[in-house]
C-alpha cells in the first residue's frame, strides 16, 4: 500500500464517504508512523552530533543510501539495524510492543 492510496481513503472518510474496515490498511499505516518516528530521531540525532549521513553509515558499517532510507522511513527497520543506530547514536530506543496498547518507538538522547 502506498502513500496515494492512503489519501485517497483518508479523502473518502472526510467526504462523508463510508470507508471499510481495512487491517492491512491499518497494520502498514501503523508501521509508517513508528518507521516515521524513528527517521526523525535518527536524524536530528544525527545532525545534534554534527554527523553526515556517510559518516553515520561509516560508524554502522552502512552505506549512506541505507541512512538515507532509514531518515526518511521508507520501511521500518529490523531490530539488529534499530540496535546498531542506538550505538552508533549513542541512543536509547525502546519500542513498546504489548497486546492490546498502541505501539510506540521511544527514542532518548544522554542528557547533555
Amino acid at each position: 500500500m502506498n502513500h496515494s492510496e492512503w489519501r485517497t481513503r483518508r479523502h473518502r472518510r472526510m467526504n462523508g464517504e463510508r470507508v471499510d474496515f481495512d487491517p492491512e490498511y491499518d497494520r502498514v499505516y501503523e508501521e509508517a508512523g513508528l518507521a516515521m518516528t524513528l527517521g526523525k530521531a535518527v536524524y536530528e540525532r544525527r545532525k545534534q552530533l554534527g554527523l553526515s549521513e556517510a559518516d553515520l553509515a561509516e560508524r554502522m558499517h552502512s552505506t549512506a543510501d541505507e541512512i538515507e532510507g532509514l531518515e526518511t522511513a521508507t520501511e521500518l527497520p529490523p531490530i539488529a539495524i534499530i540496535m546498531r543506530l542506538a550505538r552508533a547514536l549513542d541512543l536509547t530506543v525502546d519500542v513498546h510492543l504489548a497486546p492490546g496498547d498502541e505501539p510506540t518507538v521511544t527514542i532518548v538522547t544522554p542528557a547533555a
